[in-house]
């Protein structure tokens, strides 16, 4: 199945309908007078957000999107009809850019959340609008205002609590399967994950976080090797990184290194990144090998850099109750220093308690 993360589309909104030039002719009623209605209203694009979407696939084949025009007015006052808009929907998380001016036009994130991005065009005005105490019988309509076109680039930036990042073949996958109803691909091979997999983790108090697994990074992805790096766009939103290393990999592995060069390539990427609160889970503990490497020292080493780190096996359990008991204290942690960091210093003490409760 295609998964498609950006996508280039022309819109075009409805020209309005033009008016209409009529006079009335009843029996009895000579020299009625000027009817002409209005025109109706070309339709607006509008963009909506759904969370029924996961990508941007439905405009792949399709490129070209054109709202209908307004009906031309007609006699007897009567006013032509308002094109009804043309309603793009969007996967959340979607950012649309005009594609000339290079303007943010709409970064849709709430179910349901709509933006008009091309206005519809105006309906022209009946004849019957034109009659003056000299000129009782005019002969002229407006035309309709023709709709507006731009090019329009689609960017998708999924929006997950959680973001799991590590080398081919590190666990990712596993592990997103064991927290969550997702089912990616799993294999023995590297790169068996090649578009971002999201899935949903529930806890015993009923609250949720989506959790982001992204395709495996190598050295060198910021200039293009393996799969790059584009699909790091997937966890620029999310709140947690986990770094994940595989502890079952060749002796003569230095993992700290690997671990290092996976932040040098975010940093390649936004050096963003970076500022985002992370922690390293030493994965496939089940075929750890104490003769290999000593993971209690390297837990002591990034202690000692200031990076909490933690051993566990996806495969067997080990490690994953108290896994989830830190992400979830994190990530509730997180939410509220964001919240009251939201929150004007400058308000009253009782402001600030409103604006808590509200």
């Amino acid at each position: 199945m295609l998964f498609l993360d950006e996508a280039v589309i022309a819109a075009v909104s409805g020209s309005g309908g033009k008016g209409c030039v009529s006079f009335r002719r009843e029996r009895f009623i000579p020299k009625g007078g000027p009817d002409g209605g209005n025109g109706g209203m070309g339709g607006s694009v509008i963009a909506k957000a759904t969370g029924k979407l996961y990508d941007l696939s439905d405009y792949n084949a399709k490129k070209y999107f054109k709202a209908r025009n307004g009906v031309a007015g007609g006699g007897q006052n009567c006013s032509g009809a308002n094109a009804e808009p043309l309603v793009l929907k969007v996967p959340l998380g979607t950012i649309i850019e005009d594609c000339e001016s290079h303007e943010i036009l709409a970064d849709l994130v709430y179910e349901g959340q709509e933006v008009t991005l091309l206005q519809g065009g105006m309906g022209g005005k009946g004849n019957r609008h034109f009659a003056t105490s000299t000129n009782r019988a005019p002969r002229m309509a407006q035309p309709g205002i023709p709709g507006q076109e731009k090019r329009l680039k689609l960017t998708l930036k999924h929006l997950a609590d959680i973001g799991l990042i590590g080398l081919p073949n590190a666990g990712k996958s596993t592990l997103i399967s064991r927290l969550t109803m997702a089912r990616p691909k799993i294999d023995s091979y590297p790169f068996t994950t090649i578009v971002p997999n999201l899935g949903v983790m529930t806890f015993s108090d009923e609250s949720t976080l989506v959790i982001a697994d992204i395709p495996g990074l190598i050295e060198g992805a910021s200039s293009g090797r393996g799969l790059g790096h584009r699909f790091l766009r997937h966890i620029e939103r999310t709140e947690l990184l986990l770094h994940l290393i595989d502890v079952s990999c060749d002796s003569s592995c230095d993992i700290l290194e690997d671990y290092r060069m996976l932040r040098r390539e975010m940093a390649a990427y936004s050096p963003e990144l970076l500022n985002k609160p992370h922690m390293v889970l030493f994965s496939k503990m089940d075929l750890y090998d104490p003769t290999q490497r000593d993971v209690a020292a390297l837990r002591s080493a990034l202690e000692a850099e200031g990076v909490a780190s933690l051993p566990i096996s996806a495969k067997t359990g080990e490690g994953i109750d108290e896994f989830e008991k830190i992400i979830f204290e994190k990530c509730r942690n997180i939410r509220r220093f964001g919240q009251e960091a939201r929150i004007p210093s400058s308000d009253s003490e009782e402001d600030q308690i409103e604006r808590r409760e509200i």
